[in-house]
């Protein structure tokens, strides 16, 4: 998401740094540039448009035209704009008032309202709320099924539907269910159709009388570009929409949607899917997705993810071993699964400040998802004894492992050296003063640094 886009203004800012000081007639042309960029990237027209006056008001001014740093203060007024054009601020969910609070997901048939469901409640579920789910899509037999399953796996009370009944009713029933259950948070599934008609708003409509709920979020399919903003309008139009949640944010989608549809709607995205996980589900925050896509990076959503996959007790006893040299290919192989559970390699490169511009490299190679499985493969395919000894790995003991893993013994080889290498550079950082083992030292005592703070 968003790479082309940020390949693009990358190219464009460049141009600008190239001069020595900016005259209007250079700005407009890079304006002209960012605006053919973000038409490409899908963004509503009007909404480009706009977008592009506002820079260009702010940026031909004395303060950049006449700056040090011209190219620099042009970029800064484009990420401030981009914020505000994301939403300004990070919108969260209204969970006052009255409970149950009853939050109602519409959207079209395929854009993953039955899944996201299922993820909202494992959200919520781990900040200390007890949700409710509802399969009110009658239409779909499977989606009461595929509700249930997801409830069942989470662990979650999933309301007792049935084709036959009416929705308006089955959601009536559910909230009475959900109070006499002692559940805080009734999380409404609601029917989509391949296109919007009348009768399905008319549907949702009854819905929204009947049940009064504090929050009706759009689930919309990021992929599907300026088409998700328009069906986002009219259901904002008819239903008055609280805010949206753009599902698969993960894909290769131009970021269209993403840019234009709090404009359009004056709704904030609230959510966003970044995989197919139940906890594949992020708060949106414009600043950071901003700054993502002028190659900035995103430290604090690294920082987040680390925190959440991280188990403390295996991270102090890591810390241990780090500082007796006892670092093995168990505790290695323990490393690599944690990396794979904060997302996609390609999604961890561009968090981290800079990386977007090394990508662009010639010589830069990809990032392989392919690389870990096979380390992973290889290490699982060695005795206890093995991984906790890599120096009794002889050319038979390779040999039987290649096999195992079913890569080759250059494969095998690769992996120990990449290992031993490790080594070697953590024993050099524990000897020097500050290094590795006044890091590890210090690490429970560490706080974050200001600025930092969720």
């Amino acid at each position: 998401m968003f790479e082309s886009l940020s390949d693009r203004l990358h190219d464009v800012f460049k141009q600008l740094r190239g001069h020595g000081r900016l005259t209007e007639e250079n700005i407009q042309e890079a304006l002209r540039e960012v605006r053919m960029a973000l038409l490409e990237a899908d963004v509503n027209f009007k909404v480009a448009k706009e977008f592009v006056a506002t820079v260009a008001e702010k940026a031909i001014g004395q303060e950049v035209v006449g700056s040090l740093a011209p190219g620099q203060q042009v970029v800064k007024v484009v990420h401030d704009q981009l914020v505000e054009l994301l939403g300004g601020q990070t919108a969260t969910l209204d969970l006052s008032g009255r409970q149950p609070v009853v939050i109602m997901m519409v959207g079209l048939q395929g854009s993953g309202k039955t899944t996201t469901s299922g993820k909202l409640a494992k959200m919520l579920q781990g900040k200390g709320r007890k949700p409710y789910l509802v399969p009110a899509d009658v239409y779909r037999p499977a989606a009461i099924e595929q509700l249930t399953i997801l409830g069942q796996s989470l662990g979650v009370g999933v309301h007792p539907s049935a084709t036959d009944q009416d929705p308006v009713a089955i959601c009536r029933q559910a909230v009475h269910a959900a109070q006499s259950g002692g559940y805080d948070t009734l999380i409404i599934d609601t029917a989509g159709r391949l296109h919007v008609d009348q009768e399905l708003m008319a549907e949702l409509g009854r819905i929204k009388d009947a049940v009064q709920p504090a929050e009706i979020l759009f689930v919309a399919d990021a992929m599907t570009g300026q088409d998700a903003v328009t069906v986002a309008e009219k259901f904002n139009l008819d239903l008055a929409i609280s805010g949206v949640i753009l599902t698969k944010m993960d894909g290769d989608a131009r970021g269209g949607a993403a840019l234009s549809i709090k404009k359009v709607t004056q709704r904030p995205i609230k959510f966003v899917g970044m995989g197919e996980g139940l906890d594949a589900l992020e708060p949106f925050h414009p600043d950071r997705v901003a700054s993502r896509i002028l190659g900035m990076g995103d430290v604090l959503t690294l920082i987040e993810k680390a925190e959440a996959v991280v188990d403390k007790d295996k991270a102090e006893k890591l810390a241990k071993k780090l500082k007796k040299e006892g670092f093995s290919l168990e505790d290695f192989l323990e490393q690599i699964q944690q990396i794979k559970k904060m997302g996609s390699l390609e999604q961890i490169m561009g968090m981290i400040p800079g990386m977007s511009r090394l990508k662009q490299l010639k010589d830069m190679p990809k990032p392989d998802e392919k690389e870990l499985g096979r380390v992973e493969a290889i290490i699982n395919s060695m005795t206890i004894k093995e991984r906790r000894n890599h120096a009794i790995l002889n050319a038979n003991r390779r040999t039987r492992i290649a096999k195992g893993s079913g890569t080759t013994v250059q494969d095998v080889n690769k992996v120990i050296k990449s290992y031993t290498d490790m080594l070697k550079m953590m024993k050099q950082m524990s000897g020097k003063p500050g290094g590795l083992g006044a890091f590890v030292g210090g690490a429970k005592k560490k706080k974050r640094p200001k600025g930092l703070a969720r």
